[in-house]
């Protein structure tokens, strides 16, 4: 069993989604980041960094933190979702490439341009302009392809499980969907998804799957 602590946000969403993919039983644990439950005590001694989301695998004593190590920990243990050889690596480039540049900046894009409009000009430019540059290499890589990563036309694996869940704030980022025709066939691709549903309502029902 995985006890899950989590919230509704993208990088929760990614985790929870992988959870629902492989059908392993887990808990999920609401912790309100609106409420700064993820200064509790209880949390932090399983994710030390005060961020969702975090795990415990009862079956093998393992904590974790961090949404990608949660991912690669996940796929590896079950065999599933990452693939093997040269292509794994791909998996995990991709994996690297939403936690290191899409995530974040578009974390900027929701602070200064849908939480704070006006606050900064400069930096709303920046991140906005940024943005629009990783949906163009997301566009790229998906052109001619069903997913990220894998050979051919690709394998669905954690990688787009990732980046999805970021993407799903289009609205928030000014984003249209239809500027990057491969991204769209590809978002509306796994929005379809069943576990993907699911794994979007967790672990509090909220709003509907955005629809482009």
């Amino acid at each position: 069993m995985i006890d899950f602590y989590t919230w509704t946000t993208p990088n929760g969403r990614k985790v929870s989604i992988l959870l629902e993919e492989l059908g392993v039983p887990y808990r999920a644990h609401a912790v309100n980041i609106g409420k700064d439950e993820q200064f509790a005590p209880d949390f932090l001694a399983i994710a030390p960094n005060n961020k969702i989301p975090a795990i415990r695998d009862d079956e093998t004593g393992q904590t974790l933190m961090e949404s990608g190590a949660i991912m690669l920990y996940l796929a590896r243990k079950h065999g599933r979702f990452l693939e093997e050889g040269g292509e794994e690596w791909r998996v995990v480039e991709w994996l690297m490439w939403q936690m290191a540049g899409f995530g974040p900046i578009l974390g900027q894009v929701h602070h200064f341009h849908f939480y704070n409009a006006g606050t900064s000009d400069y930096a709303e430019a920046r991140f906005m302009g940024e943005a629009g540059r990783l949906y163009k290499v997301l566009n790229d890589r998906l052109t001619g392809r069903d997913f990220i990563a894998g050979t051919g036309q690709g394998a669905y694996s954690i990688a787009d499980m990732a980046i999805w869940p970021w993407a799903a704030r289009y609205e928030r980022q000014d984003v249209d969907l239809h500027d990057f025709p491969a991204v769209l066939a590809w978002y509306r691709r796994l929005a379809e998804r069943p576990a993907v549903q699911a794994g979007y309502h967790v672990p509090i029902r909220g709003e509907d799957v955005p629809m482009p």
